[in-house]
């Protein structure tokens, strides 16, 4: 499965938020319209949950919340930007920038979600790329970043 097939532009935004907790409601707010997404109020639920037991700020300047849940149907993201990063309690103790969104079936095995988790995160982890994403001008460009890595 390729990363560029699990979001779509309207779920790329620039965040307003500041602070961690604001940054994960914005998110679930963009990400909760997804028809993928069958129980909004479970989905915030769980990655809040997931986010107080072990931060998914995990360094280079990305954090990744995620989670499995019956009332996802099949693997959804949505991207964040802040330019100006954000203090997520990464494991590096630098500010985020991008944070991805991930949400899959817990009907999926275990296997697939970790591989798509690692794929987006060696993808995210790679400077030039990031680089790239924060620059891009619109979710159109970003698009293309992510389709031409």
């Amino acid at each position: 499965m390729k990363v560029s097939s699990l979001v779509v532009p309207e779920r790329i935004i620039d965040l307003k938020s500041r602070t961690k907790n604001e940054v994960l409601r914005e998110l679930f707010r963009v990400i909760e319209k997804a028809p993928e997404i069958t129980d909004g109020k479970d989905f915030e639920q769980s990655i809040i949950e997931r986010e107080n037991v072990l931060t998914t700020g995990i360094g280079f300047e990305i954090a990744v919340p995620h989670v499995q849940l019956h009332s996802v149907r099949n693997f959804v993201m949505a991207i964040g930007r802040c330019e100006e990063g954000i203090d997520f309690d990464s494991l590096d103790g630098r500010p985020v920038k991008l944070i991805i969104m991930i949400a899959s079936s817990d009907k999926q095995e275990r296997n697939e979600f970790l591989k798509v988790l690692g794929k987006v995160v060696l993808l995210f982890k790679d400077d030039s790329f990031r680089k790239k994403v924060l620059r891009a001008s619109d979710p159109e460009q970003v698009m293309a970043v992510i389709k031409g890595s």
